[in-house]
């Protein structure tokens, strides 16, 4: 297993404000990857004018929030499960399938593993071929999947590289999966910034597949970490029941089930995060392609993947430049396959951009 070191999570202000003596308010995080229009309106409102909800207990099965979430995604809600954040669904969906041996693309986020091993499973890595932009050869893959694999992690659009696998690409890999019996779980965090989430969805071969189970959560797209709503889409009902039945009642409190009703209805904040999101994407691309001193990766998510290129030059000193300035993108040396050249930082509002630009000009575009 390739071994990592210590970096600054997106959500590490207080540690960065103890080590660099900035006040973590004055912060801007392109770390965290978390859309910079802040939280539905809509929400906001809803949950103001109707706090006394905390009263009462939620509705132990989620009727509503469940079809609400069915409706945004464009599925049935009995396929539907809800949780506290997609953490607590990736741990039950690990802990009820109870994989031996799982294979997971790398580099990516790290909670797969440290759930699997929790459960005694052992997890390797297939890398992301860095020639292809990391971008994965799915016949290669498939043919490299050995019999004793039971279950295949993917996360797309994936975390840190920013690359996203086709619907159909990802409906082969089912394919190949489903003769040799292995399961597979995809990530789509991030898939609501992509520029086509219809073309990279996984949700609508859950009508298809047995052997698949796609997990999302709320923090991201709808800037709120702390509400803790996650809901996965399964079209397997056995695991569903098993996965319900194994779940602690009221996992969601019912501030988190209202929030979630109301922001996943709020269609002018959505389209207002697309619009955002993808004219950033494409204008911070093309300033940052025009220097000889970086690579800059395809990009489908809210947040740019980067190779630093001049040899005097790493990550870390790239951070630190940036923190400096208030500014905190990712270090990816800790990913595995990625070394002390590569980071990472989200899509921001214009004049946060800017600034971000502008500090790393200075040490990348002389």
């Amino acid at each position: 297993m390739t071994a990592v070191k210590e970096a600054f999570h997106g959500s590490d202000l207080e540690k960065v404000e103890a080590v660099y003596g900035i006040p973590k308010e004055k912060i801007v995080s392109f770390a965290a990857n978390v859309n910079p229009l802040g939280i539905s309106g809509k929400m906001k409102r809803e949950l103001a004018e109707h706090l006394d909800v905390v009263t009462s207990y939620p509705d132990r099965e989620y009727k509503a929030l469940r079809e609400t979430i069915a409706d945004y995604t464009g599925t049935s809600a009995e396929r539907v499960l809800v949780g506290n954040g997609s953490t607590e669904l990736i741990s039950l969906f690990i802990r009820t399938e109870h994989p031996v041996k799982a294979v997971i693309l790398g580099p990516t986020y790290s909670e797969y593993e440290r759930e699997i091993a929790l459960s005694g499973g052992e997890s390797t890595y297939f890398p992301l071929p860095e020639d292809n932009d990391f971008i994965l050869n799915v016949d290669t893959f498939c043919e490299a999947l050995a019999e004793d694999t039971d279950l295949v992690v993917l996360c797309n659009p994936n975390n840190p590289t920013s690359t996203a696998l086709s619907t159909g690409e990802i409906e082969k890999i089912l394919l190949s999966c489903g003769k040799k019996g292995i399961f597979v779980s995809i990530d789509e965090t991030y898939a609501e910034f992509a520029d086509d989430l219809a073309g990279i969805t996984a949700i609508p071969l859950c009508e298809k597949y047995d052997n698949l189970i796609v997990l999302r959560g709320t923090s991201k797209f709808f800037a709120c970490p702390g509400i803790r709503l996650g809901y996965a889409i399964c079209g397997n009902a056995e695991l569903r029941e098993a996965m319900r039945s194994s779940q602690n009642p009221w996992s969601l409190n019912s501030l988190a089930d209202l929030a979630g009703q109301s922001m996943m209805t709020d269609t002018e904040y959505q389209k207002k995060t697309w619009e955002l999101i993808d004219s950033e994407r494409r204008r911070m691309t093309a300033v940052l392609r025009a220097w000889e001193s970086v690579k800059v990766y395809p990009a489908r998510a809210n947040f740019i993947f980067m190779r630093i290129l001049r040899e005097d030059v790493t990550a870390g000193d790239l951070f630190v430049h940036c923190i400096k300035k208030g500014l905190m993108i990712r270090d990816c040396s800790t990913f595995p396959f990625l070394g002390d050249r590569y980071v990472r930082f989200c899509v921001m509002l214009p004049a946060d951009n800017d600034r971000l630009l502008d500090a790393m000009a200075e040490v990348l575009d002389p």
